[in-house]
């Protein structure tokens, strides 16, 4: 056997290993918190939602897939008038038989429809139970209370951040929770992770709650707000209501005292709409798709509209020119127009060029802007600036002056010049 097939059988074996080791491997506990009444990891709600027939015998469970207000609202194509549906006094709700409308969920969020129908559905003599760790504004400034973090949010943010990430459970540490008026025969106090009882209630003047448990600290943890006919049943603790807490021996009866106080003789509405969305098909495209002609009209748009952009391309397509970045010609330039100023005898252009720029410099670099090169003071002034004896700036100008001045300029004046110039230039700049 060859090297090289040997290292590749070595691959396929490794990989074959990897391949049966990652299927058999157990599949890792989800910790995430949905509260779906199907799911049944940890803080699903399968098992408290198989335990309500027991607990509301001979009354009916209903699975709620819409929002509040499409659940307890008449349609506005009924006999009901518009203004009698979108007024907040007038809002006759749609379930006339008497219910238990029970919402768990980590957050619990209304638009202000669903805030009045509840609140309208309630006051008929109805029950609200809501479990939640934050509740919409809409609803907490209407009950007159809010839910605060027993530590700091951001501690317990990154804590439950970081346990999602890792699949870890809850910490081994825990917390007590304290029925204040159990049911005969239930306990008081309960033991739950401390993850898990993270919230509790404050409230505001003017609030009618009574409270029902409390945590080791005496603040708040399940509230008994009556309004109208109804109450409202508030948990700041929905992990108490999950498979977790259900399937531990010392923690399940804590929830279930708490559904206890719910009447009994009433069918329940158990929300799945804030954690599944609406039931059935609910893309942007479900008529045309529930529609054939609809459906083969789209998929002939879309055909048409891929043959168009491949034909359109094609034809449009052209093979792009690679192209040379250009020379840098300046010094060829330069050499070509010094090679036609040698050409004459006569190098008085170049020499008046180079006297043109030199006094230039002497006027910006040594600030002389009136610049008289024949003025005596200019002169002294030119020998202190530039740092050279008199006598060299008298010899600089008088050759300037001469070369000015003469008829024809030669090869040995130019070089002259030239070589002063830059003398002077090394010294003065």
């Amino acid at each position: 056997m060859t090297r090289f097939r040997a290292f590749f059988l070595g691959l396929v074996l490794l990989f074959t290993a990897f391949v049966l080791v990652e299927y058999f491997r157990p599949t890792p506990t989800n910790w995430r918190q949905t509260f779906i009444n199907r799911d049944k990891i940890p803080y699903g709600t399968y098992v408290l939602f198989e335990a309500l027939p027991q607990m509301f015998p001979g009354q009916s469970i209903s699975t709620v897939r819409q929002p509040i207000a499409n659940q307890l609202l008449p349609t506005l194509d009924s006999d009901i008038a518009l203004d009698s549906v979108l007024s907040p006094r007038k809002m006759p709700p749609i379930v006339s038989q008497p219910a238990s409308y029970v919402f768990i969920d980590q957050n619990f969020y209304c638009f202000r429809l669903d805030r009045d129908a509840l609140l309208n559905y309630v006051a008929a003599g109805n029950t609200a139970f809501i479990a939640a760790e934050n509740f919409d504004d809409l609803l907490s400034d209407t009950l007159r209370f809010d839910t605060k973090p027993r530590i700091n949010l951001d501690s317990l943010l990154s804590r439950r951040l970081r346990r999602n990430r890792s699949n870890l459970g809850p910490n081994s540490r825990t917390s007590t929770l304290e029925l204040l008026t159990p049911p005969a025969g239930v306990a008081r106090h309960y033991q739950f992770p401390t993850d898990d009882v993270q919230w509790y209630f404050e409230a505001y003047p003017g609030c009618k709650a009574t409270v029902l448990a409390t945590d080791a600290q005496q603040r708040p943890m399940l509230l008994r707000i009556p309004h109208g006919k109804g109450f409202f049943l508030l948990s700041s603790t929905p992990a108490a209501f999950a498979n977790y807490t259900l399937l531990r021996p010392g923690a399940a009866n804590y929830a279930f005292a708490a559904m206890s106080l719910l009447p009994a003789n009433r069918a329940v509405l158990w929300d799945e709409y804030q954690k599944q969305g609406p039931l059935g098909e609910q893309s942007l495209l479900r008529v045309l798709k529930q529609n054939t002609a609809l459906r083969w009209a789209l998929y002939t748009g879309l055909a048409g509209l891929a043959l168009f952009t491949f034909f359109e391309a094609r034809r449009r397509q052209r093979i792009i020119p690679v192209l040379k970045p250009l020379p840098n010609t300046t010094l060829l330039f330069t050499r070509t127009v010094a090679a036609l100023y040698r050409q004459g005898a006569n190098h008085a252009l170049i020499a008046e060029k180079k006297i043109g720029l030199f006094r230039e410099q002497l006027r910006h670099r040594l600030q002389e802007p009136a610049l008289d090169l024949n003025d005596g003071p200019t002169r002294e002034r030119l020998a202190q600036k530039a740092g050279v004896p008199r006598t060299q700036v008298d010899e600089l100008i008088k050759l300037i002056h001469r070369i000015e001045t003469a008829p024809q300029v030669t090869a040995a004046d130019l070089l002259r010049l030239s070589t002063a110039l830059s003398t002077f230039r090394k010294a003065a700049f």
